[in-house]
């Protein structure tokens, strides 16, 4: 269990303002690990050596990312070219994977390039590269830590051993609104969970930084990219300057603690300022206050896009703002190339701030041994060794059943009972292969997908009859195929019930208004509840819906959300009792959109939300409460906890040690996730009703107990003032401990002096 004080780290925060290589010519050392003082200086020695000899113009090459030709994951922009090669203007290359794709650009490059200068070669690799595994929200929901850690370490061993060097991942924004789509690609919308998830990932495409098995991780997107108006992709961010220290800034800190090599800057602005131009954000704050030493790159086209924002006059203003303001390395659009020459004749740019990225950049790619061997990681046995190994494929098996949620389980329909002999498989997702991937797919080809309908047979091996019927497509309104959809469930003693979103219904710029399953998926789901036979419905999306209607005409609801390559298996194994469900949702789902944003560690107000004559907290034609909370999940089992217990103050070191018993009251062995959160009683502002502190995932055998040890730091409990001061202050606490955010049991305790 982490115990890292990333809210405490980050105070005082705000300033309120194939030709032969260069190792060949100038003797790189073979080792490519920069550890001891004597490597560092001659990591030095060597990249002044080459500056030196660098142009101007190649210089700036090496600030300069293209996309390739094997996928477009935004606007058009300026092409890749052997032009640009010979000039030395590329130094980095996106959406390019593969041993032999990889191999052949490099061999191009290192023909033409003056110095030898190798390129970075980098791929959204966000759940998986060929093998892919559960969206980073679904995975989340196992508040499985060694797992995450284990999913994004073979992640990074297939991704590098395709070639790539550089992920642009995790992405670490919080997010409180499930209209934005990029709610799919991140942990949730809890600061501490995000916290301790984001250095797992960082740590997992890390796991053996340097070397031609493991890639450089990107946090991102810097910062607070999960808060736009009215959840729309890439609108304006405003808010208070203690809610970004305190909600969204921790977790991209955390990244920083758990050694993060790369940044990405963030589309929108943060309180008027472009988060690519924004000087106060990635220097003052990234670097100054952080102590990052890696170096941060655009996202596509956010530089070019600050004349859109309109904080410059032309693309010219757009790259001397960006690169002034401390992004290193620009992606796609072009500019730097086009435009910092010119600035620096004009005086508009300075040479030593373009030396200082060139040398940042240039340093990732001496430590990873590419100037010694350009080639180190195209390797392409290793590369059919490593890909889709019978080791990842088991892992991805796992990690795909434990991320799935169960969320009703009327009359304990689930798991399925030995006396089912047939099942009627309906819905759009029932026997889809590409949708399952989700977003961000990486190179996860659909053949490679388990579907449902193959999981199912797979696990019955013709034991129990599935009968298919699509029923529907994901959106549009056409009903004509509801008549066979009800008929195979007529004939069916149970019903499984496969629908949800495309996967590109949720992801960048696929915000939603709307939040219930789209097209006639409710209109079929009510004419199967018709029948009156049993409805599971296995749920796959990006994001939270609006399930009240699919409560009323379901028996059970499963969400799996995507689950990538193994879905077809895991799935089955949870819907027959061979894995018994243990994830818990990282995020709220609301009765109605009308309720968002709707995380549950709202801050209190003078009148609570449900009082008969509140009418500024609450919407008087619905209660305030989500139709499933934060830290919902049911199990095929049942827990019962006692009371927490604690010592009335905290240690004369702040520490405080919590223990509570639950008992697995049930017939089934179960993994159970212990849920602590604590409230400041009195304080000199308003804070939330509750927050996450601290859990532990723990097996408990059927019909035994387990006392569980949680612990807390008074360091954590602090805020920020309006004068960006964190405080912790003396003074009575609750402590609460229990299965979700909203059933809980409490204890006091009392910290008795001031924390400096």
């Amino acid at each position: 269990m982490f115990k890292k004080k990333y809210l405490y780290y980050i105070l005082p925060l705000f300033l309120m303002s194939s030709g032969t290589t260069m190792a060949q010519q100038y003797a790189v050392p073979s080792s490519s690990v920069v550890q001891t003082t004597s490597n560092k200086k001659e990591m030095d020695r060597f990249i002044k050596s080459l500056m030196s000899r660098m142009t101007l113009e190649e210089k700036i090459g090496q600030l300069s990312q293209y996309v390739g030709h094997d996928l477009l994951t935004g606007p058009q922009s300026e092409a890749l070219s052997d032009s640009l090669l010979s000039k030395g203007a590329v130094g980095s290359i996106l959406n390019i994977g593969g041993v032999q794709k990889i191999k052949k650009i490099q061999e191009k490059n290192m023909s033409v390039s003056r110095l030898k200068i190798p390129i970075l070669f980098a791929y959204d690799v966000i759940h998986g590269y060929r093998t892919i595994f559960p969206t980073p929200l679904a995975e989340a929901c196992s508040w499985d830590l060694d797992l995450m850690y284990e999913t994004a370490k073979a992640a990074s061993i297939e991704a590098s051993a395709s070639g790539i060097h550089w992920t642009f991942a995790p992405m670490v924004d919080i997010a409180r609104d499930p209209r934005w789509g990029r709610v799919v690609e991140g942990a949730g919308e809890d600061t501490y969970l995000g916290c301790v998830i984001a250095q797992q990932r960082v740590k997992g495409f890390q796991w053996n930084l340097w070397q031609p098995n493991s890639v450089l991780a990107c946090a991102k997107h810097f910062a607070a990219y999960g808060a736009p108006q009215a959840g729309r992709d890439y609108a304006p961010v405003d808010m208070s300057n203690s809610t970004l220290a305190e909600v969204y800034l921790p977790p991209y800190k955390a990244c920083v603690d758990a050694g993060v090599q790369t940044f990405m800057a963030a589309f929108n602005d943060v309180n008027g300022l472009p988060a690519h131009g924004s000087k106060w954000l990635l220097t003052d704050i990234l670097r100054k206050q952080w102590n990052f030493k890696g170096f941060v790159v655009s996202d596509w086209n956010g530089v070019q896009q600050l004349t859109t924002q309109g904080v410059v006059a032309n693309d010219k203003g757009a790259a001397v703002l960006a690169l002034n303001a401390g992004v290193d390395m620009n992606m796609t659009d072009g500019v730097y190339n086009k435009y910092l020459k010119e600035a620096v004749k004009d005086k508009e740019m300075s040479i030593d701030v373009i030396n200082e990225s060139v040398y940042r950049i240039l340093a990732v790619k001496y430590k990873l041994g590419l100037f010694t061997d350009p080639y180190r990681f195209c390797d392409e046995s290793r590369e059919k060794k490593e890909i889709m190994s019978d080791n990842v494929m088991a892992l991805a098996r796992k990690a795909a059943q434990r991320s799935i949620v169960l969320l009703q389980n009327k009359d304990n329909i689930l798991p399925l009972k030995s006396n089912v002999k047939k099942v009627a498989l309906v819905g759009p997702l029932a026997a889809n292969q590409a949708e399952l991937l989700g977003s961000w797919k990486a190179f996860g080809l659909p053949n490679d997908v388990v579907s449902v309908q193959q999981g199912l047979k797979n696990k019955w091996n013709d034991k129990v009859v599935v009968n298919y019927a699509k029923g529907c497509d994901f959106a549009g309104e056409d009903t004509s195929g509801f008549d066979e959809a009800v008929k195979v469930a007529q004939e069916s003693d149970v019903i499984i019930a496969v629908m949800g979103e495309k996967a590109l219904m949720s992801g960048e710029s696929r915000s939603r208004a709307k939040l219930n399953l789209p097209g006639v998926q409710e209109q079929l789901l009510e004419r199967l509840a018709a029948t009156g036979k049993p409805v599971v419905v296995v749920l796959m999306n990006g994001r939270p819906l609006v399930l009240t209607n699919v409560m009323k005409y379901s028996n059970a609801i499963i969400e799996s959300w995507f689950l990538g390559t193994q879905t077809g298996n895991a799935l089955a194994d949870v819907l027959t009792g061979d894995y018994n469900p243990s994830a818990k949702l990282t995020t709220s789902f609301p009765q109605h959109e009308g309720q968002i944003p709707n995380y549950y560690n709202y801050k209190r107000s003078g009148r609570p939300g449900d009082m008969e004559h509140s009418s500024t907290v609450r919407h008087i034609d619905l209660k305030n409460a989500n139709l499933f909370p934060f830290g919902f999940g049911l199990s095929y089992t049942t827990y019962k906890y006692d009371a927490p217990k604690c010592a009335p103050t905290f240690d004369s070191k702040g520490n405080l040690k919590v223990k509570v018993r639950v008992t697995n009251t049930g017939d089934v062995d179960g993994e159970e996730i212990v849920q602590l959160y604590v409230a400041d009683k009195v304080a000199s502002m308003v804070r939330p009703v509750k927050e996450l502190k601290a859990f532990k995932k723990v097996f408990i055998a059927k019909k035994q107990s387990v006392e569980v040890e949680l612990d807390v730091n008074a360091k954590d409990l602090g805020f920020y003032t309006n004068d960006m001061k964190y405080v912790v202050e003396p003074g009575e606490f609750t402590i609460m401990t229990g299965p979700n955010s909203e059933d809980l049991q409490t204890c006091s305790v009392r910290l008795n002096k001031a924390i400096e």
